[in-house]
């Protein structure tokens, strides 16, 4: 049957949109090689994809697209290829920084994933399977998904993952996830599944690990010593609170910070420094590099009462 006009014209609008983000965003991203030495010393090529984010070179990937390199090489669509050198790392957010040693285009903007909508369109430009210049478009499947990442034996989530069915493979992870308005609102991270392909979000919590490493080349991180699950509150705590939901205590490090605190197995945590605590990332997203060494006020329900105890978290150490 033949497409109606009106199909024709919302197809028209639908191509116009990718086909902008293409041209703009192209040239924007660059095909990353660098030789990575693994754990047992050998060295391994390792292919991905970054987003050149400042006027003065710097470009966004994934941690363990540059794994532990130092440097590497940048291609950009244009033919320009120039090296690199690692300003940056953080596995725990699966972010990197690089800064190449050449020409590069104009940044792209970042944007704020925080404004994403279920259903929105999104295009990732990349450079799967070594082919430069790759654009897929999809939508946003869904929000709020959590991605674990690992450094050394220390495992952390990364809250707020964004789920596209835009099509990922290898070499897209670095790359750039965009909305409609050009705007970067993540960075390609994993595939998941056949139709499910993930990317961190840009966002404060990002913005501010990016702020740093390339201040500072790590991200420093605060350690309580503490795993747990979210649980519902006793019916008269949660009355007297407002609140539904603490992270019951099912691990407590010993001689760990929440130990020498006095935080028990069992203990139902409410606060933390004044914040309601209903969830690990909510304690985790509190473990930044200034919060070691300051004396952290903790709440917990025991026994059906109100406990408060002082915990003093000291610098996490991955390796």
């Amino acid at each position: 049957m033949p497409m109606s006009e009106t199909d024709a014209r919302a197809l028209d609008a639908y191509s116009q949109v990718v086909t902008g983000i293409a041209a703009e965003l192209t040239p924007r991203v660059a095909a990353v090689n660098v030789a990575r030495r693994r754990s047992d010393g050998r060295v391994e090529g390792g292919a991905g994809s970054a987003v050149a984010f400042t006027a003065d070179g710097f470009l966004l990937t994934n941690a363990h697209v540059v794994g532990l390199s130092s440097s590497g090489t940048a291609s950009f669509a244009d033919g320009t290829t120039s090296p690199l050198r690692v300003i940056g790392t953080d596995p725990l957010s699966d972010l990197a920084v690089v800064r190449v040693d050449g020409p590069t285009p104009s940044p792209a903007r970042l944007g704020d994933a925080s404004q994403l909508r279920v259903g929105q369109l999104v295009v990732a430009v990349g450079n799967p399977l070594g082919l430069v210049g790759s654009v897929t478009a999809g939508v946003v499947s869904a929000l709020g998904r959590s991605l674990p990442t690992r450094s050394g034996a220390t495992t952390r989530i990364i809250d707020d993952v964004i789920q596209t069915d835009a099509a990922l493979n290898p070499g897209n992870s670095g790359g750039a996830l965009v909305i409609g308005s050009g705007d970067v609102v993540g960075i390609n991270t994993a595939v998941a599944g056949i139709g499910v392909g993930l990317a961190v979000p840009i966002n404060d919590t990002t913005r501010r690990i990016i702020g740093v490493l390339m201040a500072e080349g790590r991200v420093r991180r605060a350690y309580l010593g503490v795993a747990g699950t979210p649980a519902p509150l006793p019916p008269g705590i949660a009355d007297r609170t407002g609140h539904q939901l603490g992270l019951r205590i099912v691990e407590v490090v010993p001689d760990g910070p929440a130990a020498r605190a006095g935080v028990l197995e069992g203990d139902l945590l409410l606060t933390a420094g004044g914040e309601t605590v209903a969830s690990a990332q909510a304690l985790q997203r509190m473990m930044l590099a200034d919060a070691i060494g300051r004396r952290l006020p903790i709440t917990v329900v025991r026994g059906g009462a109100l406990v408060d105890v002082i915990a003093t978290p000291v610098e996490l150490v991955t390796n």
